[in-house]
């Protein structure tokens, strides 16, 4: 019987090798509270759906995404459901040149999950010049960054924004429209139709959209029926939902966790 790994993730931020991996479970409803690492990270659910927090950006990872996180970059994690997470820590100077300075999706198909999975169960003092180490190289090298539909959910820093982007991640049925946010909020329409686009990059609309996704991924994972996620988020018919998570997911809902 193998011995259990750490979960200690300063084990692997401090390992002598220049990438290392570890495995660790989360239940449901688990925060990782805002942190950094001295490493870059690509953060992989290999099973659950996990969100990641950074300044102005809000992140949901499925199995079929990953997430690559910088050195250095403050963060938070919450478990949307059980949690199987497998994150690789790459020290800076073993970073291919091509990868971003700011955090951003990675598509993960077949073969990187299964590079993935196997970099979780390498020793630490893995053979650098052997096969772990030449797994690990092709591990990189098979990174594609994804086209980043519904990903990351943009959030502000305007009080009034927030306010409302809060309270439709809270309840992402609430079809108020933007004239009778501007009311709760105390803004006019006109200003805050100025301000989703300035500092969410979008409109109210299509924000809401994106959240609405956001908010069935976990419960989509989870094996609930289309029909009843649709009617939760205040869609008259599963072929609107349907519709909708299409045109921003790239797959119909039933389909997404095949």
């Amino acid at each position: 019987m193998l011995p259990p790994r750490s979960t200690n993730r300063l084990d692997y931020e401090q390992a002598a090798r220049p990438i290392a991996a570890m495995p660790k479970d989360y239940p449901c409803g688990h925060v990782v509270d805002l942190h950094r690492h001295n490493r870059g990270q690509i953060i992989f659910a290999a099973a659950g759906v996990m969100e990641i927090e950074t300044t102005g950006d809000l992140w949901l990872l499925p199995p079929q995404r990953a997430l690559w996180m910088p050195a250095g970059i403050d963060h938070l994690m919450r478990a949307r459901s059980q949690v199987s997470l497998r994150t690789v820590y790459i020290r800076t100077d073993a970073c291919p040149a091509d990868f971003p300075n700011t955090p951003k999706a990675i598509q993960v198909p077949a073969l990187l999950r299964e590079l993935l999975l196997r970099a979780a169960a390498m020793p630490l003092d893995y053979d650098e010049t052997g096969r772990d180490g030449r797994l690990l190289a092709l591990l990189l090298e098979e990174i594609a960054w994804a086209p980043e539909p519904a990903l990351p959910l943009p959030t502000s820093r305007d009080r009034r924004l927030e306010r409302i982007c809060q309270a439709i991640l809270a309840e992402p049925a609430d079809n108020r429209r933007l004239d009778e946010w501007a009311a709760l909020v105390g803004a006019s329409t006109r200003t805050l139709t100025r301000l989703f686009h300035a500092e969410l990059g979008m409109s109210f609309v299509a924000w809401r959209l994106q959240a609405k996704a956001f908010a069935a991924l976990p419960r989509l994972a989870a094996g609930e029926p289309v029909t009843i996620i649709a009617a939760d988020l205040g869609y008259e018919t599963p072929g609107a939902f349907s519709a909708m998570f299409r045109r921003l997911m790239g797959q119909a809902p039933s389909r997404y966790f095949a």
